[in-house]
Order: structure tokens, then C-alpha cells, then sequence
């Protein structure tokens, strides 16, 4: 008796229980926005989204209610701030759903989320010395837009990640990002780096004048090469001046005034005037927890004659690059125009330093620690462009920093002059080998193999040569250039008549 009856209750039980339905009958997809593994902390927005069953309660962490969009129905949207004190330990968000008939079903995120605990700063080092900072998260095929360049070694507090970015927090009003591969996480315990800055040093050798910041911790920096007049401005993040004094001793070449500015009190500005119009280049690494910068000096000679000149055939081995119509493959058709560059520039007098000179499989990294190994004087990079629209033809010529504009500039004029359509003179180009700032570079795009008559200009040797005497021309006109805007003499601040 009492077994039947419970048996009887059991069923009773059955049907006053809301129903559990299959999630998958309920809910079609759950996501964080974006669809990545993320960091967090308090302030910032966790946001979700979930389609299913239209008119449904649905919540998700802590019981948060997601709203349904009146114009997609069965597409429910939540924004959650994160609280202090709110906990996630790099887990998958679990949402619920509970249809207008009582059913229910739950699914979880293919994504995690941690909540980080400001009291416990997450820490990280730069691993290599081309290590570089994003500005967001945006990314297209050269991928997201760069914002510097760091040394090895460098301490950075890190705030958040989406994917495989890391947030980074370079001053109170100021963050970065940076791809996960370039850091190492280090061990908690650590204290966000900061610095009083010492006094300076500021001295010259036979090849560069150098500028010594001495910290306590290799601290973040972003440098900007200006015009008018010809400065460089360095900021230094974290560090606040204990700066007493700058020595500047005899010899200086390329720098005039030096001094500094703080701005805000966790953004240190270094702010270097150059002697020159034309700036040549400079580097920026650390000498144990001393930020050293190296300012290039003008080539002794303003002349193509003895200048070193570094080329770069773009591709090659496993990279093809682009492929014409008639089988013309990019990589090749580099080389080819890249080796009777160096013939035409070795003619006029110039020493030629080539990043390949053979069908070598090279990634940018390679290329450009060959470069900074070989100190040209100056690079031109070789590629040619393509298109999905076949009508789409012409030369075009690409630089990222506008003190090196001067040599895209001449560049562009002189390939104009092979008959080549022109496609633009570029700036601010996010490529590898346009971002290092030791010496002026430019990015020759030289024709589309994708239009029928600029493909059949480039597999001409005739045609190659003749792009290969403009270019070696636009060089040489970049280099009379900057003889003739001639030095500048710092009188107050302020250029002198020569």
C-alpha cells in the first residue's frame, strides 16, 4: 500500500513540475560580445547575447535579466558593469531560459570570463625587443594599427584580454593592447611599475648622439617623429621627474634643445629637437633600467655615392604574394625588379644591403632585425599590388611616419614617370617593414598584376629596369633634398636664417 502510494505521488509530482525541455528546442545560441575569452575588471561592461524561444524570461550571471529586442524577436541583449567584489574565475557564462509555458533549459558560453581582482595587479614582460603595441582591437589584414614599438623586458600591468589581446594600462586616461604571444605573464605579488626619473646625460659618439633617462623599472614608452620644427617626443608611462638637471655634453650633431614635460602625473614627455629638417632615423632601448635613445646623425656626405641603401624584394619562398593572370607571381617579379635596383645603384655609386637576393622563405620579424643588424642608410621596399577589380592599375607609394614622407614623396614622383598610372601616395601605412624608425623607409607598390596591361608592363625586363632607374632616381632626389633644406640652427628655440 504505501509502495503505491508513493508511486501515485511521484506522478502527481511529474505533472505540477515546470517542464524540462531540451535546451536545444529553447535556446538556439548563447555568446559573449565579443565571442572571446575575456578578462575583466570592475567598470568594465560584460556584454551577452542569446536567440531563442521569443517572449521567454532569460538571465545570466547573478540572476541579470537579458532583454528581448523588440525588433528581433527570440534575440535577448544584456550589458552587465562589472562590481567590485564580483567574482569569476575564468569560467563559461551560464545563462537560463524560462519559456511563457514554464519549460526551461540552460546553456553555457563556448567562451570564459575572469573577473580580475584589483588588489592583486596582473603583471606581464615584452619577450622579444620587436614586441609593439596595438592601439584597439580593429585588425585587417596587416593587422590591428600599430601604436609602438617596445624592447625586451618591459613590465606592463595588464587590465583586461579579449581573445588573444591583452589590455594594457599605460596611464590613468590611456590603455594599449598586446598580442598574448609578445608577453610573458609574471607571478602575482608584484607591484605595477612606476619611476622617479634621474638626471639625464645627453652625448654623442662618432655614429649617434644619445639621450640617458635613468629609472628604477623598464617602464612602457610611445615615441612620435614631428615636423616643423624636426622634433622627436618620447613619453615614458609611470614615471613622474626627479629630474634635476640635464648635462649636455660637447659633440652633440643632430640634437639641439632637449627638455621635458609632464603633462599629466604618470606620463613622463621627453621632447628632443633635431638640428636637421630631415630626420635620418632613431632607436629606443633600454641599457639595464636606463631608457637610452639613439638620434642618427646625416650621412656624412649628402650623396647617393657612398650611401647605404637597404632593398627588400617583398615575398618570396613559401609567401607567393600576389598572381597575375598569366601566371606572373608576385615574389618573383620582386626579385627581379629588386636585383636591377642594386645594379642601377651600385652604378650611380651607392653601397646596396638586400634583404633576399635568392627565392628565401623570410617573415618581417627576420627582415627587420637583418635590417637593424646592417644600418642602411635608408629602405625601399619592393611589391606589387593587387585587385579584385581587373580595371583597377597604376604605381603607388606607402610610408608610416610623416618625417619619412619626403623619400615616399620622391619615390612616388619618379615611378609617375615610367607611364605608370598613379594609384596615391599612402601614410600612416600599418606594415611591418614601415614601422621600424631607425632609418627612412618607403614601400614601393610598383604595379596591379591584376590589370592585364600592368601585368604585361611587369613580366617586361625592359619595363623592370626602367622601374628600377625611377626608383634609384627618386633616392637620389630624396637625398638632394635633404642637402638642400640643409642644416638648422636653434636660436631660441626657433630655427636661424643660414
Amino acid at each position: 500500500m504505501m509502495h503505491f502510494l508513493s508511486a501515485r505521488f511521484v506522478v502527481l509530482l511529474f505533472w505540477l513540475l515546470p517542464l524540462a525541455a531540451p535546451a536545444q528546442q529553447l535556446i538556439e545560441s548563447v555568446t559573449t560580445v565579443p565571442a572571446a575569452d575575456q578578462w575583466l575588471q570592475p567598470g568594465d561592461q560584460l556584454q551577452v547575447r542569446l536567440k531563442g524561444r521569443p517572449g521567454s524570461r532569460v538571465t545570466f550571471y547573478r540572476g541579470q535579466r537579458l532583454t528581448e529586442l523588440p525588433n528581433q524577436r527570440g534575440t535577448y541583449q544584456a550589458t552587465y558593469v562589472v562590481q567590485p567584489g564580483d567574482t569569476l574565475a575564468n569560467r563559461p557564462i551560464t545563462f537560463q531560459l524560462v519559456a511563457t509555458d514554464s519549460t526551461r533549459a540552460t546553456a553555457t558560453s563556448k567562451n570564459r570570463v575572469r573577473l580580475l581582482n584589483l588588489n592583486e595587479p596582473q603583471l606581464a614582460q615584452t619577450t622579444s625587443n620587436l614586441s609593439y603595441l596595438n592601439y584597439g582591437l580593429g585588425e585587417d589584414r596587416l593587422g590591428g594599427a600599430k601604436m609602438c614599438y617596445l624592447d625586451s623586458a618591459v613590465v606592463l600591468h595588464l587590465t583586461g584580454r579579449v581573445g588573444n589581446l591583452y589590455r594594457v594600462r599605460l596611464a590613468e586616461s590611456q590603455t594599449a593592447w598586446i598580442p598574448q604571444e609578445q608577453v610573458q605573464l609574471m607571478p602575482p605579488g608584484g607591484f605595477v611599475p612606476t619611476s622617479l626619473t634621474g638626471s639625464w646625460d645627453v652625448r654623442g659618439d662618432s655614429l649617434f648622439d644619445y639621450v640617458r633617462v635613468p629609472l628604477t623599472a623598464r617602464l612602457p614608452y610611445r615615441s612620435q617623429l614631428l615636423t616643423n620644427p624636426t622634433r622627436l617626443e618620447v613619453d615614458i608611462f609611470g614615471a613622474t621627474s626627479n629630474t634635476n638637471w640635464i648635462t649636455q655634453r660637447d659633440g652633440l650633431q643632430a640634437l639641439g634643445d632637449v627638455h621635458y614635460e609632464q603633462g599629466a602625473p604618470d606620463v613622463f614627455r621627453l621632447v628632443l629637437l633635431l638640428k636637421h629638417a630631415q630626420s635620418w632615423g632613431y632607436h629606443i632601448g633600454y641599457k639595464g633600467n636606463i631608457l637610452e635613445i639613439q638620434v642618427r646623425r646625416p650621412p656624412a656626405k649628402l650623396r647617393l655615392r657612398g650611401l647605404v641603401v637597404a632593398i627588400d624584394a617583398g615575398h618570396g619562398g613559401t609567401n607567393v604574394g600576389a598572381v597575375g593572370s598569366t601566371g606572373a607571381r608576385e615574389k618573383d617579379l620582386t626579385l627581379a625588379i629588386a636585383r636591377q635596383l642594386q645594379q642601377e645603384l651600385e652604378r650611380r655609386g651607392a653601397r646596396v644591403v638586400m634583404t633576399r637576393t635568392d627565392d628565401a622563405s623570410l617573415e618581417i620579424s627576420d627582415r627587420v632585425r637583418q635590417l637593424r643588424r646592417a644600418r642602411p642608410n635608408l629602405l625601399v621596399s619592393i611589391h606589387v599590388n593587387s585587385s579584385g577589380n581587373t580595371a583597377t592599375q597604376g604605381t603607388s607609394t606607402y610610408y608610416r611616419y610623416v618625417a619619412f614622407r619626403p623619400l615616399s614623396e620622391a619615390l612616388y614622383g619618379q615611378m609617375h614617370r615610367t607611364g605608370l598610372r598613379g594609384a596615391g601616395n599612402v601614410g600612416s601605412f600599418n606594415f611591418g617593414l614601415n614601422g621600424p624608425t631607425e632609418y627612412p623607409n618607403a614601400l614601393v607598390e610598383t604595379a596591379f598584376v591584376s590589370n592585364p596591361e600592368d601585368e604585361r608592363r611587369l613580366i617586361d625586363p625592359k619595363f623592370q629596369q626602367g622601374m628600377a632607374v625611377r626608383m634609384a632616381a627618386g633616392v637620389q632626389e630624396f637625398v638632394r633634398g635633404t642637402r638642400a633644406k640643409g642644416l638648422k640652427g636653434w636660436l631660441f628655440g626657433k630655427p636661424a636664417v643660414q
